[in-house]
């Protein structure tokens, strides 16, 4: 019970810091030079999103540049999902529970993990339809092995993160490239999106069209 409501005060408190000081922190992640510094605060802008993480994102590619930046930006994220996930797993599940009862429609992800629930995170990563908390915590009340989730998770966060820093890059850098990045993120996208139709077709999720 003690170790429970410590780590919920631990959690508000470091929502609150950032919720609070989120402008400063904007300011502070554009003048950063700190790898490992800056990687512990995006992480930490991940599992507290009082700042939308495009936005984060897009201010460490901006000031690490599109290597470096999209690097931060993955580990982050990818951290805070892991975090998440063994934060309800063994320690919040009722809370987990009824997060989920929010939202509606999740049969068919229950229908997607049963069949295959790497190439399920995989994809909930990828197409961006479902909310990542959703993911997170739907993941850690089912018995998906945490090996499992770990790696589909990172895997699937690769595209979407390295993204956001290349778009903060190309607005200090080369605004002209812009469009020509989102349009090949698009068609990325699009590709992606065709192949989880094709894979769920194929495990029997979705009808094919009549002729």
């Amino acid at each position: 019970m003690y170790k429970k409501t410590g780590i919920a005060l631990l959690y508000a408190g470091a929502a609150y810091l950032i919720f609070r000081y989120g402008a400063s922190i904007m300011a502070w992640l554009n003048e950063a030079d700190s790898f490992p510094l800056v990687t512990v605060l995006a992480t930490m802008l991940a599992l507290f999103p009082a700042i939308p993480y495009p936005i984060v994102g897009g201010a460490i590619g901006a000031a690490f540049g599109p290597v470096i930046g999209g690097l931060i930006t993955w580990i982050g994220s990818a951290a805070a999902s892991i975090l998440m996930f063994l934060f309800v797993r063994y320690g919040y599940q009722e809370w987990g529970g009824r997060l989920l009862r929010r939202y509606r429609s999740l049969d068919k992800l229950t229908e997607m993990f049963e069949r295959s629930a790497f190439l399920t995170i995989v994809f909930a990563r990828l197409v961006p339809f479902i909310p990542s908390i959703v993911i997170n915590i739907y993941a850690a009340l089912s018995r998906v092995p945490f090996a499992v989730y770990a790696t589909a998770s990172s895997l699937g966060k690769i595209p979407p993160m390295v993204l956001f820093a290349v778009v903060g890059d190309s607005i200090a850098n080369e605004p002209a490239q812009i469009a020509a990045i989102i349009a090949g993120y698009g068609a990325f996208f699009a590709l992606t999106w065709w192949l989880h139709r094709l894979w769920r077709r194929r495990q029997g999720l979705v009808k094919s069209s009549p002729d």
